[in-house]
């Protein structure tokens, strides 16, 4: 259909502001990228913006050099991965167990965890029930953290909700079990919501640093970002300094400062749950938008 003239006219600011609402969105980042490959002695005079002025990976070789930083890296990338796939997991089985006909009690249970979105016990509690349960400084900890997204438990029901209750009567005739039924026939059609509850499940896990901050002591467990936390706080730089041998603290004073080693830092924590986007980006739209209408 041909565009008049107005539409033309409204098409072009609609995508006018889009392209000024994406540089304001990416610049942020991709000047700390340009500040994480400059020099710390260049980007200290200033004036570092859209491209390194003075090129160097030194900022990245000090971060790698830090035992601190690649141990927290692995616990990070161990705990976002086992804790994604085992809150998706009983997540999706706790919402197939409710969007079920028939279950007793089901408005109550459904109550009880709505009320659980908006109040919690408190952190103290909390601590207490945890410290209590010998789950205090655990990786396991990390990992059953959140375990059941009540939220994505929503989301989850409405789409079980919505598939089709012949399909699972035709797979009972044929001998399936209730488990049967919830392996082979819903959980393969449910690709869409399954693919982007997961991403957001694992970006949500990747980027927490408050509660392993609270919960744990020990330096061998922290997660990455919460030791960017401290990096950017700057309470521990001067140890982070001294824990590092010869070569790399020469390397630091001639070739970074605290705001490289922070910018370098912070791409080493970001980038890897970015490159996860492209290859569910395709799920998207349809797995967003899944339960949002329903007959």
């Amino acid at each position: 259909m041909k565009l008049s003239a107005s539409d033309k006219f409204f098409m072009t600011i609609i995508y006018a502001l889009l392209c000024v609402l994406v540089i304001i969105t990416f610049y942020p980042f991709w000047n700390s990228l340009v500040i994480s490959l400059n020099t710390g002695s260049d980007t200290a005079l200033g004036g570092v913006t859209i491209w390194p002025r003075d090129f160097t990976l030194d900022n990245y070789k000090v971060v790698f050099k830090e035992h601190n930083i690649t141990n927290a890296f692995l616990i990070t990338v161990a705990r976002t991965v086992l804790g994604t796939f085992l809150s998706i997991f009983f997540t999706a089985m706790f919402a197939y167990g409710l969007s079920k006909r028939g279950i007793v009690f089901k408005k109550f249970y459904m109550i009880v965890c709505v009320i659980t979105m908006y109040f919690s016990g408190g952190l103290i509690p909390y601590f207490i029930l945890i410290h209590s349960m010998h789950l205090y400084n655990t990786f396991t900890f990390l990992v059953i953290h959140g375990l059941i997204n009540v939220f994505n438990m929503i989301i989850f029901r409405t789409f079980f909700m919505e598939i089709p209750q012949g399909l699972e009567e035709s797979a009972k005739i044929d001998g399936c079990s209730n488990f049967g039924v919830y392996f082979r026939i819903v959980l393969p059609m449910s690709k869409p919501v399954l693919a982007t509850l997961s991403l957001f499940t694992a970006v949500t896990i990747w980027n927490d640093w408050f509660i392993p901050a609270v919960f744990l002591v020990n330096e061998k467990l922290l997660p990455l970002q919460t030791l960017l936390v401290q990096v950017i706080n700057q309470s521990v730089t001067s140890q982070l300094v001294s824990n590092l041998n010869s070569y790399a603290q020469t390397l630091i004073q001639q070739t970074t400062s605290v705001k490289s080693l922070q910018m370098a830092t912070m791409m080493v924590a970001s980038l890897p749950i970015l490159l996860v986007y492209p290859f569910i980006q395709k799920y998207f739209v349809k797995g967003v938008m899944v339960g949002s209408l329903k007959e």
